[in-house]
This record gives structure tokens, sequence and C-alpha cells, in this order.
């Protein structure tokens, strides 16, 4: 069996444990962890996981934000100049970029219900520009089911580096991984 069979063997698991309805937004967040080299082999793969949600009887919705930036640029009436100054460009990267990226992932889980688990992926390409933990905790409020975001990084004593990065971050998600075991959320 594959890796990527794993996780999703993994996943599944996870997933056909009963739902709490009275747990908070952050523990609604599941993060499917995965080697960065995997992204592609994931990418072809991820109806495993969209098979085992729907097996547990879920409904599986997708927002991929693998574009997100370049989209959020594209409709800046400034993005010509920001070319010629890109040091203008940080003060709006910090304020408005991660804003961009959760009402991205709000249209979805607002479309989304109860039993719904809406899978999340091209968190790698936010790397530098955002952080996933800031567009997490952004949507939060609106998440009913479950999001998975699948995480191409580490997770390791309790913290998560996107893309093997030097610095991580803690969060309340349960980590799915190869290498780790988790409790039913």
């Amino acid at each position: 069996m594959g890796r990527i069979e794993e996780l999703a063997d993994r996943y599944e698991q996870h997933i056909a444990t009963a739902w709490q309805r009275t747990i908070a937004g952050a523990q609604r967040v599941v993060m499917v962890v995965y080697d960065k080299e995997l992204e592609r082999t994931l990418r072809y793969r991820k109806d495993l996981f969209r098979i085992a949600t729907e097996k547990t009887g879920h409904q599986w919705v997708e927002a991929d934000v693998t574009d997100a930036f370049a989209r959020w640029l594209g409709e800046d009436e400034y993005r010509d100049s920001f070319f010629e100054f890109p040091d203008d460009l940080q003060i709006k990267l910090e304020n408005e970029f991660p804003q961009y990226v959760a009402g991205r992932v709000r249209r979805v889980l607002d479309d989304s219900g109860e039993d719904s688990v809406v899978g999340v992926f091209g968190v790698g390409s936010l790397y530098g520009f955002t952080s996933v933990s800031r567009v997490a905790s952004l949507v939060e409020a609106n998440i009913r089911g479950r999001l998975v975001i699948f995480y191409p990084g580490q997770y390791e004593q309790n913290k998560y580096r996107l893309l093997d990065s030097t610095t991580g971050w803690n969060y309340l998600a349960v980590p799915i991984t190869l290498h780790s075991t988790w409790g039913p959320a």
C-alpha cells in the first residue's frame, strides 16, 4: 500500500467516528500531513479521500487555494505598480491577502452543511505570503461539519511546519500523519 493510500485509510478511520457537534471550530479542523514530495501524488489520488468521506455517510466538498495569490494580485487595481515597488505589496499582503484566502474558503464552508467535509488543497502555495494558521483562524466560526486541510510539511511535537520550514505553529486540529495516532474528535 502506498503512502497516500495509507493516509486515506487513517483519514477514513478518523472521519468515520461519531462527530461531536458541540466542539469549537478549531477542533473541527483535521490536518492531513504528508511529505511535500507527495503533493502531486496526493492531488492525483485525492478521490481516495472523497470516497472515504462518502463511504462514512458524509458529503465531500473541495476548496482549492493554489491560485489564490495570482487571482488576488490580478484583481488589484495597483498590480502593475507592485512590480516597480514590490515593498508596497508587503502591507497589502499582511492585511488583505489572508482575508482574501479566508473568504474563498468561507464561501465553500457556508455552502456546506453539518455533515459535510470541506477538503482544502493548495495550502503550500500560501508559503511566503500568509500562514495557514491565520487563514484557519479566520474561518473557524464558519465550520459546521469538518474542515480538512491537506498540509505538505511536517507535524512534530505538536507543531506544524509547512514545506518543512524552520518555524512551526501549534493548532488544536487533529493531525493525521503516517507516523502518529490520533483520538476521535
